[in-house]
């Protein structure tokens, strides 16, 4: 004898409300539709909790003053942990970042409230990525905006923005924001040398050893273009102060013609290597 189980259709039942997603949860998945890795799911998107408390951040030297709800803020391992100190140690819930850029944290705060920063990342009509307001050029393609670089206050000098970004992003835990910076700045194109190799060596002084994404873009990005590096005095300036960021370039540069020489089949040897040299 079997026991039926009666189907909503059937019989009056518990009205089952639909499950609600977390804001981390949404931020994640347009994220993901962004990068093109899934397909759109017909959803309705969850606004963040704009109930929580309101924290201040005070950032860099000049003491620029930002708030944010802590729920939002949370949703950085960094912030979550900056909270709960302040909770449990004062009533303040004020949280300072003397170090910081704000024009860098400024766009952090508003990937943790938007999913993105500006220039947001777009589909064109080609249904290629491109850059919210980059600039047509007959020679550089689409790729160049007016919001690629930053005067950082930390440095001083002019920087790649995604680049600032990225840091920042690994400093807070950000792994979605790292992803999202990171295909940004490879859609940069037509940046000066000098901007190049000074993000590049903010970019190792900012990231750990055993980043593979960040440094391994700039190794590959003057790999590629080693024939403007070559004529560059502002590269042969940055060689000769040296540093782990070229030793790593010179590491790669050697596997590259190591893999050109594997292709074409030519014997490892003092003669073989002299045109490379």
């Amino acid at each position: 004898m079997f026991l039926r189980s009666f189907a909503s259709k059937d019989r009056a039942g518990k009205i089952t409300k639909p499950v609600k997603r977390s804001f981390r949860e949404d931020t994640k998945q347009k994220m993901l539709e962004r990068l093109g890795t899934v397909p759109s799911p017909q959803v309705e998107s969850v606004s963040p909790n704009l109930t929580s408390a309101i924290i201040t951040i005070v950032v860099g030297l000049d003491q620029r003053v930002f708030a944010a709800h802590e729920d939002v803020l949370s949703h950085s391992p960094f912030f979550a942990a900056a909270c709960r100190d302040q909770f449990f140690e004062s009533n303040a819930r004020r949280i300072a970042l003397p170090d910081e850029d704000p024009e860098v944290f400024s766009c952090v705060l508003e990937y943790l409230y938007k999913g993105d920063y500006y220039p947001r990342l777009l589909h064109d009509k080609r249904r290629t990525w491109q850059l919210e307001g980059a600039v047509e050029s007959p020679k550089l393609g689409s790729g160049r905006g007016t919001e690629a670089t930053l005067l950082h206050s930390g440095v001083g000098d002019v920087i790649l923005r995604d680049t600032a970004v990225y840091c920042a992003a690994d400093r807070y835990g950000l792994e979605e924001l790292k992803r999202l910076a990171l295909r940004k700045q490879g859609l940069q194109s037509g940046i000066e040398v000098g901007i190049i190799l000074r993000s590049a060596r903010y970019a190792y002084e900012n990231t750990p050893d055993s980043d593979s994404r960040l440094r391994a873009h700039y190794l590959a990005l003057i790999i590629r273009s080693r024939k403007t590096f070559k004529r560059s005095g502002t590269m042969q300036t940055e060689m000769e102060m040296g540093g782990k960021f070229f030793f790593d370039l010179f590491v790669a540069m050697c596997n590259h013609m190591d893999d050109i020489v594997d292709l074409k089949q030519v014997p490892d040897s003092p003669c073989s290597l002299a045109g490379w040299l």
